[in-house]
C-alpha cells in the first residue's frame, strides 16, 4: 500500500524523500524520482509534511516512538500523517505527542486495498489538525478519490473500523452463501451471477468471488491485517459497551484462519475455515 500510495505522490510532482524498514524496497521509487531517507527522523526534519503508512498500532507507535523515529525529527509547523490503520486511542497517543513538539497531526486511515492505491482511488478518511487536513489536500487528491474530514483525533479510526467491519463479514458471509450454494448442488458462477443482479451486488463480490471459486489467493488484502482490524472494531464496541454478536462470530473465523497460517494470502482464503 505505502509504496503504491508514494509513487502516485511522486508521479504528481511532488518533492517525495521515502524511508522503509527494508531499505532495498525504496529501490522502485528513488528510480521514480523519489529521495531516500535514512531514518524516520531524517525524512521528519527535511519534509513539511510526514505521511506513514505502516501494518497495525504497534508499528504505528514504534515509527513515531523510536530513537530514530518520526518524532524526534519533528519540529513547530511540520505535519504528521498517519494512514495506517490503528486505534483510536493509539491514535490519540501520537497526536499527543506530536503536538507536545509544535507541529500538527492528522490521522488518515483508508478504505482501499493494493489496486486502488495504485490506481489513485482510495477513499481518505482524515481527523485530526483542519489546516493540515488542507494542506494534504493536493496529497490526498494524488492518492485517493474522495477524502473525509471527520473532526478531531480518533474519529476516522473508529470510522475505518467501521468501514472494515462491513468488509470483513461480506467476505465471510459471501463464503458462506458460495459453500452452501455449491454442496447443494448450484454453481458457484450462477451465485455470482444472481446475487450481482440484485441489491447485493457489488464491486467486492464481482473482485472476490471469482477468486474464491478459482481457490486464488493473491493477495490484495493480506488476511492478518483484516482479523486484526477485527479484533479493533471488537474492542471499540467494547469500550462503548455496544453489542457486536456478528462482529465477535466474523472475528473468530479469522482468528481461526489465522491459526491455520493463512495470515499472509489474501482475505479470500478465509472461506477455506468453511
Amino acid at each position: 500500500m505505502g509504496s503504491r500510495m508514494a509513487a502516485r505522490l511522486v508521479r504528481a510532482g511532488l518533492d517525495v524523500t521515502v524511508w522503509n524498514r527494508n531499505a532495498t524496497k525504496c529501490g522502485d521509487l528513488v528510480s521514480l524520482g523519489a529521495r531516500q531517507g535514512a531514518t524516520p527522523r531524517e525524512v521528519a526534519a527535511e519534509t513539511d509534511v510526514v505521511f506513514a503508512m505502516v501494518s497495525d498500532p504497534q508499528a504505528s507507535l514504534d515509527l513515531c516512538f523510536g530513537p530514530e523515529g518520526v518524532l524526534a525529527g519533528l519540529n513547530s509547523g511540520h505535519g504528521y500523517v498517519d494512514m495506517s490503520t490503528v486505534d483510536p486511542a493509539t491514535s490519540r497517543k501520537i497526536a499527543r505527542a506530536v503536538e507536545g513538539r509544535g507541529a500538527r497531526f492528522l490521522e488518515a486511515p483508508v478504505s482501499g486495498t493494493k489496486k486502488p492505491a495504485e490506481d489513485g482511488t482510495l477513499v481518505i478518511l482524515a481527523s485530526g489538525d483542519k489546516s493540515l487536513y488542507d494542506q494534504s489536500l493536493g496529497a490526498f487528491e494524488a492518492m485517493g478519490k474522495a477524502s473525509f474530514y471527520l473532526g478531531e483525533v480518533g474519529q476516522a479510526a473508529k470510522m475505518k473500523l467501521v468501514v472494515n467491519l462491513v468488509l470483513g463479514g461480506m467476505m465471510e458471509l459471501l463464503g458462506e452463501a458460495l459453500a452452501l450454494g455449491t454442496k447443494g448442488g448450484l454453481t458457484g458462477e450462477d451465485v455470482l451471477k444472481v446475487l450481482s443482479e440484485g441489491a447485493m451486488g457489488n464491486p467486492m463480490f464481482q473482485v472476490k468471488g471469482p477468486m474464491i471459486l478459482k481457490q486464488d489467493t493473491t493477495v490484495s488484502f493480506p488476511l492478518k491485517h483484516l482479523e486484526k482490524d477485527l479484533r479493533l472494531a471488537a474492542g471499540l464496541g467494547q469500550e462503548l459497551h455496544q453489542k457486536l454478536p456478528v462482529t465477535l462470530a466474523v472475528q473468530e473465523v479469522f482468528r481461526k484462519a489465522l491459526e491455520a497460517g493463512w495470515g499472509d494470502e489474501d482475505i479470500a482464503a478465509v472461506v477455506r475455515s468453511l
